[in-house]
């Protein structure tokens, strides 16, 4: 059994106003289910761990909400982070404190607002990573590009390692364009970067060290006084000392560089939730297309002679729409949305507004 590390944090701009920053996307039920996406992620990951050994990494703000949607996890197990630090902080934190508890143990990071349409061909494709986790190697779940992708990074791969599935990582590729990310399928040596993870903490704690001295340094001090007296006092003295890096910059890419990173591919239906358009894509839609979000939203919601439409009733007023398509409509007790399904990258830059003018309560 691996420990299994769950960061949880981001606002999820491209889904305001559903998702806020004091109420972050992975504490919503973005699942088709009445589970959350956090609750849905420790599910998930339950064949491959235990509560005791499963941690969840959030922001101060979060953490009491983390607690009441997951009441089988022990109250230590959820790490609080005083203020942002980006992803390799957040990571590099429980990698140490597990280090302290279990020198050679198997982390596994996974996000907390991920959908994964085949959650047990998740869990295989894991237990290969954990094998070569098992060989000091730092492993990554990358995911099988099913199109020219310009939203994420991709993994560029080399020639498969024995008889697994498991490849070398030449090098971390950033968000290419539209004509770079379709060389990029063709060739079939890259993989989407899904930013799942898998090592022994010894290996990434020592890669840390090698590459990030300030952030290794921070974190084993910090590790070394939790769950004792003087935990808050360190904590809050040297967590803002703390580089604010992502771990792929910080730790990946030069380990890659190195020839310590490898992959395993995974094809089970991984969605980033990353906008509404794309929950329309991926949760069960009506005859017409059209999907309505929430578990009693039927009885909110009227729609005629519309098609391909994401409604989310959330004011407890009914939402009724005539002879359109293709559009997103969010109804909150204090803003309502709407916009065509093809902008909805573009809700981000409501947000944006909405902070310029400092209406922070909105955001």
């Amino acid at each position: 059994m691996i420990y299994v590390v769950i960061p949880a944090g981001g606002s999820g701009t491209r889904l305001w106003p559903l998702s806020r920053a004091g109420h972050p996307k992975f504490l919503h039920p973005f699942t088709g289910t009445s589970a959350s996406l956090l609750q849905a992620t420790v599910r998930r990951a339950a064949p491959l761990t235990s509560p005791d050994r499963t941690m969840v990494v959030t922001g101060a703000a979060h953490a009491a909400a983390v607690a009441r949607q997951l009441t089988g996890l022990p109250e230590e197990n959820i790490l609080v982070e005083p203020s942002p630090r980006d992803s390799c902080a957040a990571i590099a934190l429980a990698a140490a404190v597990i280090a302290v508890r279990d020198p050679d143990a198997v982390m596994g990071s996974f996000a907390a607002d991920h959908l994964i349409g085949d959650p047990q061909q998740w869990v295989s494709t894991v237990r290969e990573a954990i094998r070569g986790a098992e060989q000091g190697l730092l492993m990554t779940v990358g995911i099988k590009p099913t199109r020219p992708e310009t939203g994420y990074g991709y993994l560029q791969t080399g020639d498969p390692v024995g008889d697994g599935p498991m490849r070398p990582v030449v090098e971390f590729k950033e968000k290419p364009n539209a004509e770079v990310a379709e060389a990029y399928v063709n060739s079939g040596r890259y993989l989407w970067n899904a930013g799942m993870f898998v090592w022994r903490v010894s290996a990434f704690l020592a890669e840390l060290a090698r590459q990030q001295p300030t952030l290794h340094t921070g974190v084993t001090a910090i590790a070394a006084a939790w769950d004792s007296d003087e935990q808050d006092d360190v904590l809050g003295a040297v967590w803002p000392t703390l580089p604010k890096i992502s771990v792929d910059y910080a730790v990946m890419e030069g380990a890659a560089g190195a020839g310590r990173v490898a992959t395993v591919p995974g094809d089970f239906r991984w969605n980033d939730v990353g906008d509404f358009h794309t929950l329309g894509e991926v949760l069960p839609a009506d005859a017409d297309g059209n999907v309505v979000l929430g578990a009693d939203a039927e009885a909110e919601v009227l729609l005629r002679d519309s098609t391909g439409m994401v409604v989310v009733p959330q004011s407890g007023r009914l939402v009724a729409s005539v002879g359109v398509r293709d559009l997103i409509v969010v109804d909150t007790p204090d803003a309502l949305l709407v916009c065509p399904r093809d902008r909805a990258q573009d809700v981000k830059t409501i947000v944006d507004a909405l902070k310029e003018r400092g209406e922070e309560k909105l955001v």
